[in-house]
């Protein structure tokens, strides 16, 4: 499964972080930001995951976008994931206006999703710092794609 793969590819960045930090910039966040065509610091979380998913297939079926929300509407539905997420799967939080946030499936039980995801942080903002593992609960989540 392609999601695996990209998993395995997102958790060899944890600790990543923004140079300076609070910046949207610096290496490897730009790399992740060329990923999707964006050059000028901004939100990374879906440029992170667009790239975790190049890294192992080029070009990768995911929609080529820098946001969150695009990349759920844009999704063939075939992608999307009806019941519980796998590991590997793409999750989809929506907070409104056009602002959302995402990451990778590590693992799940009954309440919560277990993630490794970019441009967060401890406390599991939605522009965070660094590419970090959170725990996040189920009822929160918009949505899931699998590819």
């Amino acid at each position: 499964m392609l999601g695996l793969k990209a998993l395995a590819v997102a958790k060899t960045q944890l600790g990543s972080q923004e140079k300076p930090l609070g910046s949207n910039w610096g290496h490897p966040v730009q790399d992740y930001l060329a990923a999707v065509g964006i050059g000028f610091p901004a939100s990374w979380c879906m440029a992170f995951v667009y790239w975790c998913f190049r890294e192992v297939q080029s070009p990768p079926p995911l929609i080529k976008t820098g946001g969150v929300l695009r990349a759920w509407n844009e999704a063939d539905k075939k992608y999307r994931v009806k019941g519980d997420p796998q590991p590997g799967d793409i999750f989809i939080m929506d907070f409104g206006k056009g602002l959302g946030h995402t990451g990778i499936v590590e693992k799940t039980d009954k309440t919560f999703i277990y993630t490794v995801e970019g441009n967060s942080n401890d406390s599991g903002s939605r522009e965070g710092i660094e590419v970090t593992r959170k725990q996040r609960p189920k009822i929160k989540i918009k949505g899931y794609l699998r590819y």
